[in-house]
């Protein structure tokens, strides 16, 4: 997802000031969560982009339903408010969550197995595939997909390796078939 120049400076400030008190990976959990609230809640962005209601309202609401998350969070959550650009929210987000991972040396992978990974297999998949991307360890959400029919699909950022059965029999298929 492309992010716009406000949603980087946005980021930028708040991976500074989660720095200064060290507490970029408590931060850092916490935006994640906040960012899965956001894109399963289109309702929660209409209504606090409605120019019906006034910034202290939207400004309580936030305060309520994000309770729990870090201080820093709910303050620039209130910020975007008062910029109206509580539109750009998971844009911030994102782009923290990438300042973030550069800084720890971290990548996000989705691991795509027929089977759930175990905690081992998945060790393993982060430490070989970390070394490819230049990175210190991958951060892995595994997703089922029984259309592999065994192996693995790993997608880390744009980058795919793929090494499931169902991609080799496709290939053996085509140098079969000519």
């Amino acid at each position: 997802m492309s992010q716009s120049t406000a949603a980087n400076r946005y980021a930028k400030a708040l991976f500074q000031l989660a720095q200064e008190k060290n507490l970029l990976k408590e931060v850092t959990e916490d935006l994640r969560e906040v960012k899965v609230v956001f894109e399963k809640n289109q309702e929660l962005f209409k209504l606090l982009d409605t120019p019906k209601i006034d910034a202290d309202k939207k400004k309580a609401i936030l305060s309520e339903l994000f309770a729990s998350v870090q201080p820093i969070i709910i303050n620039a959550l209130k910020l975007l408010i008062d910029k109206k650009r509580i539109h750009e929210v998971v844009s911030v987000i994102d782009a923290f969550i990438n300042q973030a991972n550069n800084a720890q040396g971290v990548a996000d992978a989705v691991v795509f197995s027929t089977r759930a990974l175990t905690e081992e297999e998945a060790n393993r998949i982060s430490t070989v595939f970390a070394q490819k991307v230049g990175k210190n360890v991958l951060r892995i959400t595994n997703e089922i997909d029984a259309s592999l029919l065994g192996g693995i699909r790993v997608q880390i950022g744009n980058q795919i390796y793929d090494n499931s059965v169902a991609t080799k029999l496709a290939g053996l298929k085509r140098e079969l078939i000519g």
